[in-house]
């Protein structure tokens, strides 16, 4: 199950995570951002203990969206260690979010 990441969690989720962390930052209104949430929902319980998983709604945290950058969405930001490592824009079928996660998982 995906993590709801607010500005108030995110330092602790996410960049003081010991596994690498996929973010996907979204809004309510974005239809891509709907088309992909199933996709999310089912790589966080197949990667489970892998990877975690986390959503910023960036509508209620504009904060945490704009201290990485974040212009578009759906965006997904993968983060290890603290660090941004890969990121990418747009709705991903499942074997594309795999393959964009796999490199991280160890």
């Amino acid at each position: 199950m995906a993590i709801e990441l607010t500005k108030d969690n995110f330092d602790q989720e996410v960049m003081n995570s010991d596994m690498p962390v996929l973010v996907d930052f979204w809004a309510e209104w974005c239809g891509p951002c709907r088309m992909i949430a199933p996709v999310i929902e089912e790589v966080s319980k197949e990667y489970e203990g892998k990877i975690k998983i986390g959503k910023v709604n960036i509508d209620q945290n504009a904060e945490v969206a704009s201290r990485f950058g974040v212009m578009s969405i759906p965006t997904m930001i993968i983060f290890n260690k603290g660090e941004t490592v890969d990121q990418t824009v747009g709705a991903l079928p499942k074997e594309k979010m795999i393959s964009f996660i796999e490199p991280y998982i160890t």
